[in-house]
């Protein structure tokens, strides 16, 4: 009897550690210090090596909602929430700001678009012009939630080609990566994508390049919101992404850093 008092004793001790112990990590794991970023969904590979290291410096971790700029601007606009807004254009911090959004902010990378198409060129794309030629498929994002479909209206516009070229549309994506992955699975001829989407699929795709004057560069943004809790960690972010270190990641992924 005394021998099974002592181990109902043992088990309830080990069960009570056991508790605690649970308790006092699922509370730790909770309270992490942790910051909330809206990110367009072209900067994804870059963003994700910076988190890490933010993560790993500062002991903040970071917790992003990737999509298309504009949808993400929308989602603000529902849910004021969040800490950190990264859109794939100044125009929409620009947008964020004017509704009051946008706290401090800072330039990161230039975002240069490219026709992009299958590995060996089938359908012969070599220049803008070429996206008119009846029975070319192309695919661009949607202008009305990415950065990448807005740039693209713009420079299918300023090159007095967009109604030829949109005649020739099978399909509009809601972010940028979805893009790339229509050209490497040889979905459609050609696409007007960011150069930096392309970076990993060397195998898979092939870059025409615009020329300058027909093409329309943008610089990626980054800025703490105005509803933030964690301004202090916000700002830690920003300067962080877009210190020399941030920069020279974006680099690695065929961004042009922005040296102001």
């Amino acid at each position: 009897m005394e021998k099974y008092q002592k181990l109902m004793a043992a088990i309830v001790v080990i069960a009570i550690i056991s508790v605690a112990t649970f308790v006092f990590w699922n509370q730790t794991n909770q309270e992490q210090d942790s910051i909330y970023v809206y990110c367009g969904a072209g900067l994804r590979k870059p963003m994700e090596d910076i988190g890490n290291l933010f993560e790993d410096e500062y002991g903040i971790k970071v917790e992003y909602n990737y999509a298309g700029s504009e949808t993400l601007l929308s989602q603000m606009e529902l849910n004021p929430e969040g800490d950190v807004y990264m859109p794939g254009a100044t125009l929409y911090i620009e947008k964020a700001d004017d509704k009051g959004f946008i706290g401090n902010q800072s330039l990161v990378a230039y975002h240069t678009p490219v026709i992009a198409v299958p590995e060996g060129n089938p359908a012969n794309i070599t220049c803008l012009e070429d996206l008119m030629e009846p029975g070319v498929e192309i695919v661009l994002g949607d202008g009305e939630a990415a950065a990448c479909g807005k740039i693209a209206n713009k420079i299918l516009e300023k090159n007095d080609i967009y109604d030829e070229v949109n005649a020739n549309v099978i399909s509009r994506t809601a972010t940028a990566n979805e893009l790339a992955v229509y050209i490497a699975q040889e979905q459609a001829d050609a696409t007007i994508c960011w150069r930096a989407d392309l970076c990993g699929l060397e195998n898979e795709t092939d870059i025409i390049e615009i020329p300058e004057e027909q093409n329309i560069i943008k610089i990626i943004p980054i800025g703490t919101l105005t509803f933030t809790e964690k301004d202090d960690f916000a700002n830690l972010f920003i300067e962080f992404v877009s210190s020399d270190i941030g920069k020279d990641i974006f680099e690695e992924y065929d961004f042009i850093k922005y040296e102001g």
